[in-house]
């Protein structure tokens, strides 16, 4: 796929794709005129060497890392206060899903003044978003959430962990730099779990009840990428397993604006309750939900299969190559072994019944199949 080389796309904003891409963000914000970026970040990756060199590259550049693994509002009002503080003229955020987050949550707040969770989108909020955004720049560090060509953030709140959505057109980064070299130092977990969590948006979004041909087809493009390299790029990395990850990431991101499911409905409390990964809570609960599917998705099954290297295999195969895969990328294959036990089920369950994922799921969820999928994950 071009591993060696930079690449240049639009779709859905201005992507500079390739091993060394993130070396052009000096020129760009000079072009652009920015002189005081407010570089967002987790504290991981803060104090990694090419975060470092990063900084340095940009004289005048402010750092916030302060926030947490499933950020909360706390973490998105210390960054407006960083980003006043510093005097920034725009924001880069750097990193994986969380950085992510809170970087689009804190570029939304800057003008945007009302209280942040006036702008929940799950609660008609967007229309209030009628400031102007800063200048928005994305710099992924791992291949997973694809957030870098989002739209929106997941902020929780600090106290009951309850998720909001902050969605808006304008928090589309103006420029995206996907670097896979900057993925080349993830530690094996790392990468295997936010890889998951790429294979599963794009199965999700495939099997979304939603009607959109274009989603469709990055998704199974997606599929088809990370299939043939997460275990590779996890195991025995190369550049070009690595590029194949970022890429099946960025369209996973790109095709879920079609809908998710039932496995993120299920991962989303284990990361509020528990605390658990993000990709982590996916890949373990991605088998169950998928086999929960298989009833009238017996032909999208077909298309799957295909795209994972499994051509005229029945819907079982594609269930059991993900149990498997699991075991080559050395994750745990059950829900108990990450300390959920068996009385946290009914909260689990309730959790998942009202998470915004599942109703784009083909097949309806009730509270009682998620408490059964619950139990076999367990």
């Amino acid at each position: 796929m071009g591993a060696n080389k930079i690449h240049s796309y639009s779709y859905p904003t201005n992507i500079r794709f390739g091993p060394g891409a993130v070396k052009e963000l000096p020129a760009y914000l000079k072009s652009n005129h920015l002189q005081h970026p407010l570089l967002v970040t987790d504290p991981n990756v803060a104090g990694l060497p090419f975060l470092k060199a990063i900084a340095a590259s940009l004289n005048g550049a402010g750092v916030f890392s302060d926030i947490s693994k499933n950020p909360v509002k706390s973490d998105v009002l210390k960054g407006r206060e960083a980003y006043e503080q510093f005097r920034s003229d725009c924001i880069v955020g750097v990193g994986g899903g969380a950085a992510m987050d809170v970087a689009r949550a804190i570029a939304l707040h800057i003008n945007n003044k009302r209280d942040l969770f006036d702008y929940d989108d799950l609660q008609g909020g967007s229309v209030n978003v009628t400031e102007t955004i800063p200048h928005f720049i994305t710099v992924p560090t791992t291949s997973g959430t694809g957030s870098e060509v989002g739209r929106s953030a997941i902020i929780s709140e600090d106290e009951s962990k309850k998720k909001r959505i902050l969605f808006h057109p304008t928090l589309l980064a103006r420029q995206v730099f996907a670097d896979p070299e900057l993925t080349y130092e993830l530690p094996n977990f790392i990468t295997a779990a936010t890889g998951m969590d790429a294979l599963t948006h794009n199965l999700e979004a495939y099997l979304s009840k939603n009607y959109h041909p274009l989603s469709a087809g990055i998704a199974l493009e997606g599929i088809k990428l990370i299939g043939a390299s997460i275990i590779g790029a996890t195991n025995n990395p190369g550049p070009d397993s690595r590029a194949s990850m970022m890429m099946g990431s960025l369209m996973g991101a790109v095709a879920f604006q079609k809908g998710l499911g039932v496995v993120h409905s299920m991962a989303h409390p284990l990361s509020s309750l528990v605390d658990m990964h993000h990709g982590l809570a996916n890949a373990i609960c991605l088998p169950y939900g998928m086999e929960f599917n298989v009833p009238g998705q017996e032909n999208k099954f077909k298309d799957i299969a295909f795209s994972l290297g499994l051509a005229h295999s029945p819907p079982e195969e594609v269930i059991t190559f993900l149990k498997e895969m699991n075991v080559k990328l050395g994750l745990p294959a059950k829900l108990s072994e990450q300390g959920v036990s068996a009385e946290q089920i009914g909260e689990l369950s309730e959790l998942a019944m009202d998470d915004f994922c599942h109703p784009d799921n083909p097949r309806p969820v009730r509270l009682e199949d998620f408490k059964q999928l619950y139990e076999r994950a367990i």
